[in-house]
């Protein structure tokens, strides 16, 4: 476990810094396609090759809604708005995942505890000193240039990502882990190429730069096959609020990294925010929700969950040790 959490905060922290390089050279929803398609491809190969069965429809129903929620909305819609909004207000804004998400887990009748709601205030705060009172006032001033559009899309990413994270811990899934990745993959890399398409998006092999090659292949590499399979095995096996802390240590893992690869300043200010963000981490990490679920539905149970629940009852009759398999979806068939 410990290792799939250094995965998602120092693995996703860095590939702020890879994503800048490949975009020099590369359009972004395109890049976004490339790298997922070619990661999931590699992936669905050697899990067939291992033996793994042939997905069945509703599987792939699950892949298709999952990858369009995380790949699609999350990741492209990020990548997309990083060209017009600063990475320090896009940052602050990324990091309203973990708050999306325990808002939509407790409307589906999981209350956080308290030292969770305290965690997120925390860990919240350590962004907003880690962006910093200049680029913020800036930002929000409009003396630093960026549109109402990028900001509204880094919203829409932020809730489209939360959404995918608590349908995927309940949906239908693949019995081998790695399957279950690779199609969540393909399904996004499909829906990153219709959108690239309609843009008009072309990829030109000659005019791809070293830097921007590399960075593709790091992305690839270790932020899909590796860091996104660690993400959707830790969906499986800890609470989400644990699993979208991520959101808080990655900014300040891409500034340390930005100050070592690229010349960035490194404060003092930077240090402190580090400090705090960490203290928001172990609060949510070491804390435990109270659960309100009761044998019925509640009456906040999400729209998540009824999807979900009606894609297992389409799927196959109930046989013994099946419901238990589904419910831990993610975490038993993805060892996102």
């Amino acid at each position: 476990m410990l290792a799939a959490f250094a995965a998602v905060y120092l693995i996703w922290g860095s590939t702020y810094l890879a994503i800048r390089f490949a975009l020099e050279t590369l359009p972004p929803f395109g890049l976004a396609a490339v790298r997922f398609l070619i990661a999931g491809a590699l992936l669905y190969g050697w899990s067939r090759w291992r033996g793994a069965p042939r997905p069945r429809e509703v599987e792939w129903r699950s892949a298709a809604i999952v990858g369009a929620l995380l790949l699609l909305g999350g990741n492209g819609l990020v990548v997309w708005a990083e060209q017009t909004v600063p990475s320090g207000i896009a940052a602050l804004i990324v990091s309203s995942v973990p708050l999306f998400m325990v808002t939509l887990d407790w409307l589906s009748g999981t209350r956080p505890s308290r030292a969770v709601i305290v965690g997120l205030a925390v860990g919240f705060a350590g962004v907003v000193l880690l962006v910093g009172p200049a680029e913020l006032g800036s930002g929000l001033s409009g003396s630093v240039p960026f549109h109402l559009p990028g900001v509204l899309g880094l919203l829409l990413a932020s809730l489209a990502w939360s959404i995918g994270s608590l349908y995927a811990k309940r949906a239908p899934w693949p019995r081998a882990p790695l399957l279950g990745i690779s199609m969540q993959m393909l399904a996004g890399g499909a829906a990153l190429t219709v959108v690239a398409l309609a843009r008009g998006e072309s990829v030109d092999l000659g005019a791809i730069s070293g830097l921007s090659a590399g960075a593709l292949a790091y992305l690839i590499l270790f932020g899909a096959i590796i860091g996104f399979s660690a993400y959707v095995w830790l969906l499986g096996v800890v609470s989400t609020a644990k699993a979208a802390t991520y959101a808080f240590v990655n900014p300040a893992v891409a500034v340390v990294l930005g100050w070592w690869l690229a010349g960035e300043p490194l404060t003092p200010r930077t240090l402190a925010a580090a400090a705090v963000i960490i203290v928001g981490v172990v609060l949510i990490t070491t804390a435990r929700a109270a659960s309100l679920r009761s044998p019925g539905k509640t009456v906040a149970t999400s729209a998540i969950s009824a999807i979900s629940d009606r894609d297992v009852v389409a799927s196959e009759p109930m046989r013994p040790g099946v419901r238990g398999a589904r419910q831990s979806s993610a975490g038993e068939s993805c060892a996102c």
